[in-house]
C-alpha cells in the first residue's frame, strides 16, 4: 500500500485504487501513525492526537475500536492489509517501506538532487519530488498538535526544494517562464532571501533589470520593517552584480531557440576601426542610446554593424537592424511609420482574438511596439536617421522609458537630441603623417585592400607609397570615397589616378562651397565617378534612384529601360556599376538584388530630378509593382505561397513607394494595388498598414461604385474589425436583402467579413455572414473561398448535430486546402479538427493535426498560428499525462508569444501552465496563474475562460480540503455556464460541485450531480474523454465508496434523468443527514 500526507490524507493499494477511510477519527489515527512511519507511537500520544488534552475516560478502549476500523479498511482493500497496523510494547506502528509514504519519497528525491552535478538532471529530480505535493502537508490535520511539527518541517523542505529547483532551472537557461512562477512565491514568502535571489536572477535574465532591482528594494524594506534585518550578504552581492550588468549573470537562455536578430553578414573586413568599436561598446555599457554621427560616406553604418556583430551573442533577445532610408519614399513619415518599420523587422504582428482567448491589443503601432519590447533584452540598430531625426528621437525616448532591457545604437548625420543620448562622432580613417608611417594608415590599408580586389597583384611598395598616401589624403580618408576610387587603379594606375583626382577636384569642389569640406570631397568623388560612366550607365544609375530599397534585375529591366536603354542590355550596365562600387549587390530569395548606398542614392535622385523623367519613371515603377502584386495574389493561396510571401517581403519598401505615388497621381492603380495586397497584409499581420492604404486608395478613387472599389470596401471593413477600430462598416449595408453590385470575388469578400467578425468575437454576425458567403459561392468558381468559409463555419459547434457538422466542414476544408497546397489554410483547418479530435478523445490525431499546423505556420513565418499550434501540442501532452512535456511546450509557447508580442498566446500558455501545475499537484504554483486568468476572463467578459478558471480553482479548493470555498467557486461557474448556454461548461461545473459535496459529506448529492453532468455531455454527443476524466473518476470513486455501488448507481441515474437545467446540489440544497 501507498500513503500520502503531502496534501489531503490519502491511502491506496499498489495498483492505485483509493482506500475508503471516511470516519474522522480513523483518518486522524492514520495521520498520527504517518507522522512517524515505521516507528511505534505510544497509546498516550495516539489518544492525545484523537481527543486532545482532555480525553474521555473511555479513550483507550475507543482507540482500540478505531484501530480495528483502520485494520478492517486495509483488509477490505487488500488481503493481509490488516497486518500493516502492528502493536509493540512501546505502541502502535504502521509497517511500511520507505517508498510507501510520499513524504519520505519527497525527501529522498530532494537529497539525491543535491548531489547531482548536472543542472538538467537536478531539475528532473526536483520536479519529481515537487510533483508529489497535492496541497499543504497533512492538510486537514496540519494545525493539530501531533502533526504541526512534521507539517512545518515538510513545508520548509518544500520551499527549500522550490528554491533549489528555481536555481537549477536558471542554470539550464530558463528565465521568462520562471519569472511568473516565482512572483507568486515571493509574494507569499516575502522574507526568504534565497527565493528572492532566484526571482531577481530570473527577472534580470529575462531582460527586466529594473524589476530585478525593484524586487531587491522591496525585500530590503520588508526585512527592515518586519524584522529589523538587512538582506543576506549573498543577496547584496547579487544586487551589485545586477547593477553593473555582470556578464557572469547570463543570460544563457537554453530553454528557447537562440534569437540573434537580422544583421547581414559582413562581406569584407572592417579596417582601421578597432579602437572605435571598443569605444562604442564601452559607450553602450554606460548609455542605452548611442548615436554615431558624421557626414555621409564616413562609415557610420559599417561601424555600427561591426559593433553589433560583436555584441550579438551576449544579448538574449538579439540584435536587430532597422533601416530607415526607405521611409523617405513614404508620405508624411512620422512616429507611426517608424514604429511600423520596427514591428516589421521584429516580426511583431497585429493579432486577432481567437475563440479560446479574447484579448484585444493596442492598435497604435508605437503602443504595440512598446508592449512587445517591455520585457525584452535587445539591441536595436537604427540606421540612417537624419531625415527623420525628430520622429526617431520621440520613438527612441518612448521605448527606452518603457523597456529597461532595450539599448539603441543609431546612425545619423544629426543628433536625435533627446535626454540620455550619447554622441559618438565618426571620424574619417587615419591618414599617413610622414613617409615612414604610410603603411600604418588605416585609410591606406583600406585603399590598398580594395584596389587589390579590383587589380590582383596591386600592393603598397616603396615606389608607390607616396602616391597612394597622396590619393588617400586628397580623399580625406573618407571610406566611401576610397572605395569609389580604388577600382580605377586597374585602368589608370596610381600616378594617373592621382593626377585625375587633382584635376577633377579643383573643378568640381568649386560648385559645393556651401558644403562642409569633407562633404565637398565625397560629392566631388561621386560626381567624378559618374563622369567616367557611359551615357547609358549614367542614365541607369539615376533611374535606380526610383527604388526605395533596391531591386531585382527583372524589375530594373522593366522600369529602367527605354529612352536609350535596351532591356536586354540592363544586365551589362548594372554589372559595370557594381564593378565601380556605385551599386552593391546582395543575395535574396528572389535572386540577386541591386541597391545604391545612401550617399550615392541621394546623388542619383538629384540627377533624376534634373533629367525631367521622374514622373514617368515613378509611373512605370508603380505599374510594375501593381502587376507584381496582382501576379502574387493567386500564389498566396497555393503551394507557392511561401516563395511569393518572401518576394513581397523583400519588396515591401517598393510596394509602399508605389502606393504613395498611386494614391496621389494614379488612383485607379492605387485601388488595384490595395486590392491585390490585402491578403498579403493579413497573412503578415499588418492590419494598421492595410487600414491606412485602403483608406487612402478609397478616398482618392473617382469610381467608388466600381467592382474593385466595392470589393476594397469589404476588405477595409474586415481590416477595421480585425483592428477593433470604430465604425467598421465603412458605410456598407451588409443585410441579406441588400441589392449589392455583383463583382468578381463577392463570395470571398463576404467570407472575409465573416472571418473578421469571428476574430472580433461577434459570433452571431460571423455565423450569418459565413452562411451567406457559402450561398454566394455556389454561383462562383472559387474553391479556396469555399474551403475558407467551411473552416470558419467549423468553429461553430452548436445544435444537436453541431460536432458532426463541424467535423464534416473541417474535413472538407482541409481536403480543399490540401489540393490547393495552401499551407495557411491547412494550419487554419487543423485547429477545429484538432479540437474535435480532442473532444472525442482521439489524442493521437489531435497531436498530428497540431504538429502539421505548427510546421505549416513555421514555414510561412506565421508566428501567431505557430504559437497557437504549439500550445495545442502542449495541451495534448497535458491530457495524455505527460506533464513534463506539457510544461516544456507551454513554456516554449509562452516564450514565442512574448518574442512576437502575441498577448493572446501569452494568455493561452499561462492557462496551460496553470492546468499543468494543478494536475501535477503543485497547487500553490497553479493557484496564482489560475486567479490571474480568472481576472482576465472577467475583465474581458469572456465566459469560456471564466467558467474554466472557476472550475480549476474549485478543484484546487477541494484538493486542499476546503469544501465551502470549492462549493462557492463551482456554483459561480455553474451560473456563468448556464448564462452561456454551453452544456459542456455546465457539466464541468456540476462535476466540480459533486467533488465539493463529497468532501462535505453529501455523497448522494454528488452522485446525482455526476449523473446530470453525464447527461449534459451526452446531449451534445461529447462524453468526457479519457484524458479529462481524472477529477470525475476521483470524485466518482469517493462517492461510490461512501454510498456503495448500488446506491451510487440509483442516485446517478436519478441525476441523469433530471438533466438540464436546474441540477441538484445548488448552494441552498439541503445536505444529507
Amino acid at each position: 500500500m501507498r500513503f500520502g500526507v503531502l496534501g489531503p490524507l490519502r491511502a491506496e493499494t499498489a495498483p492505485g485504487r483509493p482506500i475508503a477511510i471516511t470516519e474522522r477519527k480513523v483518518r486522524a489515527l492514520l495521520a498520527a501513525l504517518l507522522v512517524h512511519p515505521g516507528k511505534p507511537v505510544s497509546v498516550d500520544r495516539l489518544v492525545e492526537a484523537l481527543w486532545g488534552d482532555e480525553p474521555p475516560p473511555t479513550a483507550p478502549s475507543t482507540l482500540q475500536t478505531k484501530i480495528s476500523l483502520l485494520r478492517r479498511a486495509f483488509e477490505q482493500a487488500e488481503p493481509g492489509g490488516r497486518e500493516l497496523v502492528a502493536f509493540q510494547t512501546s505502541g502502535y506502528l504502521l509497517r511500511v517501506d520507505d517508498d510507501a509514504v510520499d513524504a519520505t519519497r519527497f525527501e529522498r528525491l530532494a537529497a539525491r538532487a543535491r548531489t547531482e552535478p548536472d543542472p538538467a538532471a537536478r531539475v528532473a529530480l526536483l520536479d519529481q519530488a515537487l510533483a508529489l505535493w497535492r496541497g499543504p502537508a497533512f492538510a486537514e490535520h496540519a494545525e493539530e498538535s501531533f502533526a504541526r511539527a512534521a507539517a512545518t518541517r515538510l513545508e520548509e523542505g518544500r520551499l527549500t526544494t522550490l528554491e533549489e529547483q528555481a536555481e537549477a532551472r536558471l542554470a539550464t537557461g530558463e528565465d521568462a517562464a520562471l519569472v511568473a512562477e516565482l512572483a507568486g512565491l515571493v509574494d507569499r514568502h516575502p522574507h526568504r532571501n534565497r527565493l528572492r535571489g532566484a526571482h531577481m536572477r530570473a527577472l534580470y535574465r529575462a531582460g527586466r533589470q529594473a524589476e530585478a532591482l525593484a524586487s531587491y528594494a522591496c525585500l530590503r524594506e520588508i526585512l527592515a520593517e518586519d524584522l529589523g534585518l538587512d538582506p543576506d550578504p549573498e543577496l547584496v552581492a547579487l544586487h551589485g552584480a545586477i547593477l553593473r550588468r555582470d556578464p557572469a549573470l547570463g543570460p544563457t537562455s537554453a530553454s528557447r531557440p537562440s534569437v540573434h536578430g537580422n544583421l547581414p553578414r559582413p562581406v569584407t573586413e572592417l579596417i582601421g576601426r578597432t579602437e572605435a568599436v571598443a569605444g562604442i561598446r564601452a559607450a553602450l555599457d554606460g548609455s542605452r542610446l548611442v548615436t554615431l554621427t558624421g557626414p555621409g560616406g564616413v562609415g557610420k553604418t559599417r561601424l555600427a554593424m561591426e559593433t553589433a556583430w560583436q555584441l550579438e551573442d551576449s544579448i538574449s533577445d538579439g540584435v536587430w537592424l532597422v533601416e530607415l532610408a526607405a521611409l523617405t519614399r513614404e508620405t508624411e513619415p512620422g512616429t507611426a511609420a517608424i514604429a511600423d518599420a520596427m514591428l516589421t523587422v521584429l516580426a511583431i504582428r497585429e493579432h486577432t482574438p481567437t475563440r479560446a482567448v479574447t484579448a484585444p491589443e493596442p492598435t497604435d503601432p508605437l503602443a504595440r511596439l512598446t508592449e512587445a519590447l517591455r520585457t525584452r533584452s535587445m539591441l536595436l540598430v537604427i540606421d540612417n536617421c537624419e531625415h527623420l531625426a525628430a520622429a526617431v528621437g520621440l520613438v527612441a525616448g518612448h521605448l527606452l522609458a518603457a523597456a529597461p532591457g532595450l539599448r539603441i545604437l543609431a546612425t545619423s548625420q544629426t543628433p536625435l537630441a533627446i535626454r540620455g543620448e550619447t554622441l559618438w562622432p565618426v571620424e574619417p580613417l587615419s591618414l599617413p603623417g610622414d613617409p615612414e608611417s604610410v603603411a600604418e594608415s588605416s585609410a591606406v590599408q583600406l585603399f590598398v585592400s580594395r584596389a587589390a580586389a579590383s587589380a590582383p597583384g596591386f600592393e603598397l611598395t616603396a615606389d608607390n607609397a607616396s602616391t597612394v598616401a597622396a590619393i588617400c589624403t586628397r580623399l580625406d580618408g573618407i571610406p566611401l570615397a576610397l572605395e569609389l576610387a580604388a577600382p580605377r587603379i586597374r585602368v589608370l594606375g596610381a600616378v594617373r589616378l592621382l593626377e585625375r583626382l587633382e584635376d577633377r577636384f579643383s573643378l568640381l569642389t568649386t560648385g559645393y562651397l556651401d558644403a562642409p569640406p569633407r562633404q565637398q570631397t565625397l560629392r566631388a568623388m561621386i560626381d567624378w565617378s559618374s563622369s567616367l560612366l557611359t551615357t547609358a550607365e549614367r542614365t541607369l544609375l539615376r533611374r535606380l534612384a526610383v527604388y526605395a530599397d533596391g531591386c531585382t534585375l527583372e524589375s530594373a529591366e522593366a522600369v529602367c529601360s527605354g529612352d536609350g536603354i535596351d532591356a536586354a542590355g540592363v544586365l551589362d550596365l548594372i554589372s559595370g556599376l557594381v564593378d565601380r562600387s556605385l551599386v552593391v549587390v546582395s543575395d535574396s530569395a528572389d535572386g540577386p538584388r541591386y541597391r545604391l548606398l545612401e550617399s550615392i542614392l541621394a546623388y542619383a535622385a538629384e540627377r533624376l530630378g534634373e533629367a525631367s523623367e521622374l514622373g514617368a519613371l515613378r509611373e512605370r515603377h508603380c505599374r510594375y509593382y501593381t502587376a507584381l502584386a496582382e501576379t502574387a495574389r493567386p500564389h498566396l493561396h497555393r503551394g507557392s505561397q511561401r516563395t511569393w510571401l518572401a518576394r513581397l517581403d523583400a519588396e515591401s519598401a517598393n510596394l509602399r513607394g508605389a502606393l504613395s505615388v498611386a494614391v496621389l497621381d494614379h488612383p485607379d492603380l492605387g485601388l488595384r494595388l490595395v486590392d491585390a495586397l490585402t491578403w498579403y497584409w493579413v497573412l503578415r499581420g499588418r492590419f494598421t498598414e492595410a487600414d491606412r492604404w485602403l483608406d487612402a486608395a478609397r478616398r482618392s478613387t473617382a469610381s467608388p461604385e466600381g467592382p474593385i472599389a466595392i470589393r476594397a470596401a469589404h476588405w477595409h471593413s474586415g481590416i477595421r474589425l480585425l483592428r477593433h477600430a470604430p465604425d467598421s462598416s465603412n458605410g456598407l449595408d451588409l443585410s441579406p436583402t441588400r441589392g449589392a453590385v455583383e463583382f468578381p470575388g463577392h463570395g470571398r469578400a463576404i467570407w472575409f467579413l465573416a472571418y473578421a467578425r469571428y476574430g472580433a468575437v461577434d459570433m452571431d454576425g460571423s455565423r450569418e455572414l459565413v452562411e451567406r458567403a457559402l450561398t454566394q459561392l455556389q454561383t462562383e468558381d472559387d474553391p479556396w473561398a469555399v474551403a475558407a468559409a467551411l473552416c470558419t463555419r467549423a468553429q461553430f459547434r452548436t445544435g444537436p448535430d453541431g460536432l458532426a457538422a463541424a467535423a464534416r466542414d473541417g474535413e472538407r476544408s482541409m481536403a480543399i486546402f490540401g489540393e490547393l497546397g495552401d499551407r495557411w489554410g491547412q494550419a487554419q483547418a487543423a485547429y477545429p479538427l484538432a479540437s474535435l479530435a480532442e473532444i472525442a478523445g482521439d489524442y493521437g490525431r489531435a497531436r498530428d493535426l497540431h504538429a502539421d499546423g505548427f510546421r505549416a505556420a513555421e514555414e510561412l513565418g506565421l508566428w501567431r498560428e505557430a504559437t497557437d499550434r504549439l500550445c495545442g501540442l502542449a495541451r495534448i501532452a497535458l491530457l495524455t499525462g505527460d506533464l513534463t512535456r506539457s510544461r516544456e511546450l507551454h513554456e516554449r509557447s509562452l516564450q514565442m508569444a512574448l518574442e512576437h508580442g502575441y498577448r493572446n498566446g501569452e494568455v493561452s500558455a499561462e492557462i496551460g501552465l496553470g492546468l499543468t501545475d494543478r494536475r501535477a499537484g503543485r497547487l500553490e504554483d497553479a493557484e496564482p496563474r489560475l486567479l490571474s486568468m480568472l481576472d482576465w476572463g472577467r475583465r474581458t467578459d469572456f465566459g469560456p475562460i471564466t467558467t474554466l478558471m472557476l472550475a480549476e480553482l474549485g478543484f484546487v479548493a477541494e484538493l486542499r480540503g476546503d469544501a465551502d470555498h470549492a462549493l462557492a467557486l463551482h456554483s459561480e461557474g455553474h451560473a456563468e455556464a448556464l448564462r452561456l448556454g454551453d452544456p459542456r461548461a455546465v457539466a464541468l461545473a456540476m462535476e466540480g460541485l459533486a467533488g465539493a459535496h463529497v468532501l462535505a459529506g453529501r455523497p448522494a448529492t454528488a452522485a446525482r450531480l455526476l449523473g446530470a453532468a453525464s447527461a449534459a455531455r451526452a446531449s451534445v454527443d461529447a462524453p468526457l474523454p479519457s484524458g479529462e476524466r481524472g477529477d470525475v473518476d476521483r470524485i466518482t470513486t469517493d462517492a461510490t465508496q461512501a454510498l456503495g455501488a448500488d446506491d451510487f448507481g440509483r442516485e446517478f441515474a436519478a441525476g441523469a434523468a433530471q438533466g438540464l437545467p436546474g441540477p441538484p446540489g445548488s448552494p441552498d440544497h439541503r445536505p444529507e443527514a
